[in-house]
């Protein structure tokens, strides 16, 4: 198996963390530094910043995976670096090993999803240009049809164009966003390439998964029905 898939389905981080911390060199396989690429054996010792990696049961013997919708607050970092103040994982504090699958910047509130299912993570990111995640954002100055029809075309942001998407006005300083893309800090760059600037950003939606009626902080289960929504070509969960 690789490194990165036992590192993942030992519900320690997600395969994207997994290969950050191989390529900082911060795993180690029976003594020796590990690369991206490294196939580990049943028995072999896997250290991760020189503590033992915790393998879980064989599935069907172990405790199911979950997967979880929270309304992320302002000022909550999704991160699963315990050393990271305000990080993500120690504010649910669940009882099982979660990290978020994707992310919500800091000054941005909303739905994000979390799951123990570090083998998943990978699958579901790389469908989100299939995957639609709707927004509301307040800004500085009047919502103009010039603007919106802008920000529906496309922007340049980090040297590439913004793929097109669906925007409407909501109230004067108000619209309301539909990406397929999830670059960093898109809509607030997007918005200021027009001379405005974000002043709230939360997200309401990531394909048929709704904030509905979540509180600010809370966090719930998600259902079957949404989780088949989210991988539909997936039998199982």
């Amino acid at each position: 198996m690789r490194l990165n898939k036992h590192i993942a389905e030992s519900g320690h981080c997600s395969r994207r963390e997994a290969d950050r911390l191989i390529a900082a060199k911060r795993v180690k396989v029976n003594g020796e530094i590990a690369g991206i690429g490294t196939q580990v054996e049943e028995g072999d010792e896997v250290l991760v910043d020189g503590q033992k990696l915790l393998v879980r049961k064989a599935r069907g013997g172990g405790r199911k995976h979950v997967y979880i919708a929270l309304n992320k607050p302002i000022g909550i970092t999704c991160t699963t670096e315990h050393e990271v103040g305000g990080n993500i994982v120690d504010f649910i504090g669940h009882e099982q090993r979660i990290f978020p699958i994707g992310r919500l910047d800091k000054e941005s509130e909303g739905l994000i999803l979390l799951t123990s299912n570090g083998d998943i993570v990978n699958e579901i990111l790389r469908a989100e240009n299939r995957h639609e995640k709707e927004y509301l954002v307040a800004v500085n100055k009047p919502v103009t049809p010039e603007f919106l029809a802008g920000m529906a075309r496309g922007v340049r942001i980090h040297g590439q164009m913004t793929k097109p998407c669906r925007t409407a006005r909501i109230a004067k300083y108000g619209f309301r966003i539909v990406l397929t893309q999830g670059l960093n800090r898109q809509i607030r760059l997007m918005a200021e390439a027009f001379g405005y600037r974000v002043k709230q950003l939360r997200r309401v939606r990531i394909v048929n998964i709704k904030l509905g009626a979540l509180k600010l902080g809370q966090w719930r289960n998600l259902t079957p029905a949404e989780l088949q929504g989210l991988l539909p070509q997936r039998s199982e969960w």
